[in-house]
């Protein structure tokens, strides 16, 4: 699984992560510059919200409704660092955002930031002014340490995941989030928390601890050790359901498969699915910090890492065991049950396991309808990892498993050198994918095929880069990449020709839009004409300068 510097297979293709502190200057230092409160004050014909990763439940990573970035306007003349937002700790979820909210009697404009400190911000977007601070610690706990001496998550575990808001829930809207802690005995402890998007305060009688128990095929039962787990995917609502997803501290044993649902009306847990419970290495479910994707049926969609994988299969094509390590899942939630509807595992997935050339360092993402050259409609899944194929599902018949070949509906081969370890995006029938040491990369979808595939200049060191769009409708698309560097650099390019750079933050002089070192799994998000990148002490804010 292995969600850092990767020892082993292809190491050389690994650069080193940029780990120090962000700031203007020094280590550690949160001081930034902030331009004059003209910046960025446009109004969007249509405001947006980011509610969850990537946008949307099929993790697209594509906002349509941006009509105040343009192709035209964002370049290093009128386009740039607007200001930062400080934080207690390190940034790894991806903001969210939600415009034109009530909070204190006035309307603002308030981007949702959670730390490795255990705590969640809520700040103006447009003055930097923070107008809530949640801490979701008990008394006298703190963030959990780097459990095993692993250092995927340093130097503190606190929330990890990105968050999930239902502005619909409770009076005013409510954020759903998961955060790690330990207290002073050295227990590990994992909560998910509901709060009131307007003050921070805990909703639903919360937090609840997360606990759970699944039945093993030889009779027993595999138990929820809380120390074993963090949880790096982002989290999932899809009718009235949180999903939670977990992953193992640098594969250190035992750990299996958990996926857990939660009632988003009560915190009660309705369901538990164990994606190896037979087994005590794995897979891990983190996909590069995504999330577990749904359908318009409510049906989950995840990629696991690498693990146990029984290539003995019952009569319905299954692993005879119910150990899915290295493999597409698709679960299906029906009263209290969450379970395993179909799957596809290469042909040489054990391989690739014993290897940790697995699947589960990058995200899968649902591509809308598509018709293929029979006219037939499909329902398609994308999905990458370390081997740099590039494969894709038809959701309603996955491919299962054949120790021959992989019956699948389209796989390109060796198309991202470097392998995946971050999440792609998909724009105007195109899908993005950002290899680990490689460019950017478009693949073109026609007639229900990827093919092609256009490319920036810029090569991206580890972990490659998870790109998102911004566009209003299907005109000024925008792809952002973060690069990992020391300084971070964020990139815009044409949507349409991805060998036109539009912008990067290290073309003004002076350092004018520098925001400190990189950090990894970093994707930027755009709401109503900014773009907000995570970074290692808070979260910086691009826009537009007059």
């Amino acid at each position: 699984m292995n969600q850092g510097r990767r020892a082993g297979w292809s190491a050389a293709l690994v650069a080193v992560c940029g780990l120090a502190a962000c700031g203007g200057g020094s280590s550690g230092d949160t001081t930034k510059p902030i331009p004059p409160p003209t910046g960025g004050t446009g109004k969007p014909t249509q405001p947006t919200d980011i509610l969850t990763y990537k946008y949307d439940l099929s993790r697209s990573g594509a906002n349509a409704t941006e009509s105040l970035l343009t192709t035209a306007n964002v370049n290093s003349t009128s386009f740039g660092l607007l200001r930062f937002l400080p934080t207690d700790g390190k940034v790894d979820a991806q903001p969210l955002y939600l415009s034109g909210l009530t909070v204190g009697g006035a309307t603002h404009n308030v981007v949702y930031v959670a730390t490795e400190n255990d705590s969640v911000y809520a700040f103006d977007a447009d003055t930097a002014a923070v107008l809530w601070h949640a801490s979701l610690l008990g008394s006298g706990e703190t963030p959990s340490n780097e459990v095993f001496n692993c250092s995927q998550v340093t130097p503190t575990i606190g929330v990890t995941s990105t968050p999930v808001i239902d502005k619909s829930a409770g009076a005013n809207g409510t954020m759903f989030v998961v955060a790690m802690s330990m207290n002073a005995s050295g227990t590990y402890i994992q909560r998910l928390h509901a709060l009131d998007v307007t003050t921070g305060a805990e909703l639903l009688s919360g937090p609840v601890e997360i606990t759970a128990s699944y039945p093993s095929s030889g009779g027993g039962t595999t138990t929820f050790d809380p120390k074993a787990y963090e949880e790096r995917a982002a989290l999932l609502l899809s009718q009235g359901t949180v999903y939670l997803s977990w992953t193992s501290h640098c594969d250190a044993t035992p750990y299996s498969g958990w996926v857990m649902a939660y009632s988003e009306s009560s915190l009660a847990q309705t369901a538990v699915f164990d994606a190896a419970p037979n087994s005590t290495g794995g897979p891990a479910i983190w996909m590069a910090g995504g999330g577990p994707a749904a359908d318009s049926a409510g049906n989950v969609y995840l990629l696991t890492a690498n693990g146990t994988f029984e290539t003995t299969l019952n009569n319905l094509g299954f692993p005879n065991l119910g150990d899915f390590g290295n493999s597409f899942l698709k679960l299906t939630l029906s009263g209290s049950t969450l379970a395993a509807a179909d799957y596809f595992a290469m042909y040489n997935e054990v391989d690739e396991s014993n290897r940790d050339a697995d699947l589960g360092s990058g995200g899968i993402m649902l591509l809308p309808d598509v018709t293929d050259s029979g006219g037939v409609t499909r329902h398609l899944a994308v999905g990458a990892g370390k081997d740099g194929n590039l494969y894709v599902v038809d959701r309603d018949s996955m491919g299962h498993f054949n120790p021959n070949s992989n019956n699948i509906y389209q796989q390109l081969t060796d198309v991202l050198p470097g392998g995946i370890w971050s999440t792609p995006a998909y724009f105007n029938q195109t899908v993005y994918y950002g290899p680990n040491g490689g460019p950017l990369m478009g693949f073109a979808v026609a007639q229900g095929r990827l093919s092609g595939k256009a490319s920036t200049a810029t090569q991206f060191t580890y972990p490659g880069t998870a790109p998102s769009v911004s566009a209003n409708g299907t005109t000024n698309g925008i792809v952002w990449a973060h690069e990992n560097t020391d300084p971070a650099v964020l990139h815009a390019y044409d949507a349409a020709d991805l060998t036109t750079e539009l912008y990067n933050s290290s073309q003004a002089s002076g350092g004018r839009d520098q925001f400190g070192a990189g950090n990894k799994f970093i994707t930027p998000v755009v709401a109503d004409g900014k773009v907000f990148v995570g970074a290692t002490n808070g979260v910086a804010v691009f826009g537009l300068l007059n």
